[in-house]
């Protein structure tokens, strides 16, 4: 039950989102036990952004996860998503940030996990 959340302040076009959509769901197997079946993904552009005191392409990201999963796994995913945003949109990794959380309690589907 992952949930990425791409926040950046380039414009992005729709058939690009799907690409990053795409790659960010193939890259959620890098945390034990994630797969793409279950994965929520949104990407929001054109976001008004600074980081660096300058206007540079930027992003945060956010991964929500139910459960637990290990700092290596967490590493592994940072560098991937790191590397798909500077692929596909020009975000360099130096103006990225990746924020992990574990979420205990999870609802889907009218119950609870």
């Amino acid at each position: 039950m992952p949930f990425v959340n791409v926040k950046t302040s380039v414009k992005v076009e729709d058939a690009k989102k799907d690409v990053l959509e795409t790659k960010i769901t193939k890259a959620i197997t890098t945390l034990p036990g994630k797969s793409e079946s279950h994965l929520m993904c949104a990407v929001e552009d054109n976001v008004s952004m600074m980081f660096h005191c300058d206007k540079a392409p930027t992003a945060f990201v956010e991964v929500k996860i139910f459960g637990k999963s290990t700092r290596a796994a967490y590493e592994a995913l940072t560098e991937k998503l790191c590397d798909i945003l500077d692929e596909e949109i020009g975000v360099s990794p130096e103006y990225c940030y990746v924020k992990f959380e574990e979420i205990e309690n999870w609802g889907f589907n009218r119950f609870l996990f």
